[in-house]
């Protein structure tokens, strides 16, 4: 299986990011997902295969499914509809990009949490709170909430943590109105998502969303969505709270650099064949198992 970490496209350059390289196309954006990897805000020196096509396919059946509920930015994942000279790249592309509409990006990442986990789980031993939101006593690790929660956090700039802040802290930073907008469609989506998923045998633990503003003024949903890289995937026919959970993401790689006792500040290093296909597996079988469908990108084409 091809691996592609970065696109090179001739006359045009993109703005790299961790994973993603996004190209300006004037009122449009093409974002295509690489198979680049990162652990702890840090790039690892090779990829994971496929990775990048799971992604994009995964955010397409999502917004796919979504329809009507919720306005969204992609506008096309077919390389015939890019514009010239991208086509002519297909084999760098196809599966893995999408072209979508430019909008005012809101500063803040739309978290939700139905079970409490990872920083939610570490705080609420702390306060018994997670994001100054209270929760009841005597909750174990990964155990289901009572109802999801609101926990928005910052956009940290590349190589820095998110920060989580109150929804109120996101209220001054967007505003009451857009704060409360996007609170409740992040709730809504999350809840029939996981709906969804623990029917295909999958438990939503928790998801980021993220949002702009179109030039008239409407709130759209952008990004990444519900995927194993922008959520916590867990098999539900393994779940049991008090514990960690197994899950469809990069699990295998964090597991493997706290082995090495990884420094978590850079450079990446180069993971090992028996990671990289497990990490890919993983990927892999979250794809088939939300959409129903086998896998059908071996490689790029």
């Amino acid at each position: 299986m091809q691996t592609i970490l970065q696109t090179k496209i001739p006359g045009s350059e993109p703005v790299r990011g961790k994973v993603r390289d996004i190209y300006d196309l004037g009122d449009k954006l093409l974002i295509v997902a690489s198979d680049r990897i990162s652990a702890f805000d840090v790039v690892m020196a090779n990829g994971i295969p496929c990775k990048g096509i799971v992604l994009t396919q995964i955010s397409k059946f999502w917004f796919e499914f979504l329809g009507g509920r919720v306005e969204h930015h992609l506008l096309s994942d077919k390389v015939a509809d890019l514009p010239a000279p991208f086509p002519k790249y297909a084999r760098q592309l196809e599966g893995r990009s999408m072209l979508v509409r430019k909008v005012q990006v809101l500063p803040i990442e739309c978290v939700v949490r139905g079970y409490l986990a990872g920083s939610g789980w570490k705080e609420y031993q702390q306060s018994g709170t997670v994001c100054g939101v209270k929760l009841p006593a005597g909750l174990k690790q990964c155990q289901k909430l009572p109802e999801p929660i609101f926990t928005p956090a910052t956009k940290a700039e590349r190589g820095l943590h998110d920060e989580n802040i109150s929804f109120e802290q996101a209220a001054k930073i967007v505003g009451t109105e857009r704060a409360t907008h996007v609170r409740d469609k992040s709730i809504e989506i999350f809840n029939q998502a996981g709906m969804y998923a623990q029917g295909r045998g999958i438990i939503l633990a928790d998801t980021k969303f993220e949002w702009g503003v179109t030039g008239e003024g409407r709130i759209i949903l952008i990004d990444e969505v519900l995927t194993p890289d922008s959520s916590r995937f867990w098999p539900a026919d393994k779940y049991q709270s008090g514990r960690d959970q197994e899950s469809f993401d990069k699990q295998f790689v964090r597991n493997w650099l706290e082995e090495i006792h990884f420094n978590k500040s850079g450079p990446g290093v180069e993971l090992p064949p028996d990671i990289v296909a497990k990490t890919s597996e993983k990927y892999i079988d979250a794809y088939e198992r939300l959409t129903g469908k086998p896998f059908a990108w071996k490689s790029a084409k």
